[in-house]
């Protein structure tokens, strides 16, 4: 598509911020209007529009792309991607272990362990951690937890904590990455350990590489989106 704009603008707007493409207020996929909660983030949302050259690429507009979502899709129903989100607590990578006699085993209680541990400790839960594949359900008291914390979201941070937990198919992560100074980079990592276990035994190709950089770089720009709507 051609760039259709020359100058991009943040206004103020009631309930939040707006940008503006010569003058006109952007508005969603959905045709709503595109108001995000900070100025930071309508500032960054701003400087993926300025981005552009003769043409307007989508692709690099990964920001807008999840505002567009928390508006259109989480606003109307935040209860429904709670319950969505909180299904990953139950089936969490960081809880799933190898056996105990296995040197893998090792290595996940030495990354994953603290990570999973700390959660615990704020939220006051307990995790069922797992060795095999065999399901074991988590608690409903402990799920009860995940969720309340997620319902303390507004729809902007629970679309970014959603989508760094199906990334890393962990809402311990999710909820890890979503804090004050967290090391997103390393949680990332960390939920990453049995891929890169297994890379070491039996070498990366190109693909897996490609697939983890681009996977890689969507956490982290969903951990930037939740920081930027923060404020």
């Amino acid at each position: 598509m051609k760039r259709f704009y020359k100058e991009v603008s943040v206004l103020e707007s009631e309930g939040g911020w707006q940008v503006a493409l010569d003058g006109r207020a952007i508005k969603t996929v959905k045709g709503l209007q595109q108001i995000v909660p900070t100025e930071a983030l309508a500032k960054a949302l701003a400087a993926e529009w300025n981005a552009q050259g003769e043409k307007v690429d989508p692709k690099t507009m990964p920001l807008r792309d999840m505002a567009d979502y928390a508006i259109d899709m989480v606003a109307p129903d935040p209860a429904a991607l709670i319950e969505k989100t909180v299904a990953y607590g139950d089936t969490d990578t960081l809880l799933y272990r190898a056996d105990p006699d296995e040197p893998l085993y090792a290595r996940q209680q030495e990354v994953w362990e603290p990570i999973v541990a700390a959660v615990e400790k704020r939220l006051g839960a307990q995790f069922v951690r797992i060795s095999g594949i065999i399901h074991r359900p988590q608690s409903e008291e402990t799920l009860a937890k995940l969720r309340g914390e997620l319902e303390g979201e507004n729809a902007f941070t629970l679309a970014a904590i959603e989508m760094m937990t199906h990334l890393a198919a962990s809402l311990i992560t999710g909820l890890s990455a979503a804090r004050p100074g967290a090391d997103a980079l390393g949680l990332w990592n960390a939920s990453s350990l049995e891929e890169d276990w297994q890379a070491e035994q039996w070498g990366r190709d190109e693909e897996a590489e490609e697939r983890r950089e681009k996977r890689t770089t969507d956490f982290l720009k969903a951990h930037e989106f939740w920081k930027l709507a923060q404020g």
